[in-house]
C-alpha cells in the first residue's frame, strides 16, 4: 500500500505492479492517479492517507508493506505511525525531508528515506555514470537504445533538440509511465524520460548535448 501518488508514489507504484505485486495507491486528489497510467493494473483510493476507515476501506489489514511518500512530512509520519501501530504492518517506510528526524522515527520502528540525501545520491550516480544509461545494443554493437539525462532546462523546449549537433535521434520519451511517440513540435515536459538511439563510441558527445543548457555551446 502506497500513500502518495507524486512522482515518487506513482514510480514505485508501477514499478511493484510491472514486477506482479498487489498494489493499492491512497491519494487526496484523484487527478493525481493520472500518472499511474493506463497500463496499472492496482487499486485507487480517494482519501487521506492516515484516515482509519479509508485505511480499512482500501485493505490495509491483507498489506505487507506500506510506503508513506506524500509531500509533507508530518502527513507521512502519522500515517506510518497508524500503519505501524494501529494495523500492525510488517514492513513501513516513511519519506522524509527532515533527515533531522530519521532517528526518532527509526525509534519508533519506522524506516525512513530522507529527501535530499536520496536525490544527492541519484545525482552523483547520474554523474558517474557519464549521464546516459544503455538499455539494449544490437548484436553488432553499432546501435544502442539508451535512456539519456538531460539538463533541466532543456524542460518546456522540443525534444529533438536536446541531440542537435550529434549524429544520435530521440526513440521515444516516457511520459507518466507510457511510452510516447514524438514528432518535430513535441515539447519536453517535466518527468518525461527521454529514451535515444546513438552508436556506443559517440556517447559522449551526447551526453554533453544534452547536459548544456538550450542556446548553450558543446
Amino acid at each position: 500500500m502506497i500513500m502518495g501518488c507524486g512522482r515518487v508514489g506513482s514510480r514505485l507504484a508501477r514499478t511493484l505492479d510491472q514486477t506482479g505485486r498487489s498494489v493499492t495507491v491512497i491519494d487526496q486528489d484523484p487527478d493525481s492517479f493520472r500518472r499511474l497510467g493506463k497500463q496499472f493494473g492496482g487499486k485507487t483510493v480517494t482519501a487521506i492517507g492516515f484516515d482509519r476507515d479509508a485505511l480499512i476501506e482500501a485493505g490495509i489489514a491483507k498489506a505487507d508493506a506500506f510506503a508513506a511518500v506524500s509531500d509533507g512530512d508530518n502527513s507521512n509520519i502519522i500515517a506510518a505511525r497508524v500503519a505501524r501501530e494501529v494495523f500492525a504492518v510488517d514492513t513501513v517506510v516513511a519519506r522524509i525531508y527532515d533527515p533531522r528526524r530519521a532517528e526518532i522515527y527509526e525509534r519508533l520502528g519506522i524506516s525512513t528515506v530522507a529527501t535530499v540525501a536520496w536525490t544527492a545520491g541519484q545525482i552523483l550516480r547520474r554523474i558517474e555514470a557519464a549521464g546516459i544509461h544503455e538499455e539494449w545494443r544490437d548484436a553488432t554493437a553499432t546501435i544502442m537504445l539508451a535512456e539519456l539525462t538531460y539538463n533541466p532546462a532543456w524542460i518546456g523546449h522540443r525534444v529533438v533538440d536536446i541531440t542537435g549537433g550529434t549524429e544520435a535521434r530521440v526513440a521515444f520519451i516516457t511520459r507518466y509511465g507510457e511510452a510516447v511517440q514524438i514528432d518535430r513540435d513535441t515539447v519536453l515536459q517535466e518527468d518525461d524520460v527521454v529514451h535515444v538511439l546513438c552508436h556506443p563510441e559517440r556517447k559522449d558527445a551526447l551526453t554533453a548535448a544534452a547536459g548544456r543548457g538550450p542556446g548553450e555551446s558543446i
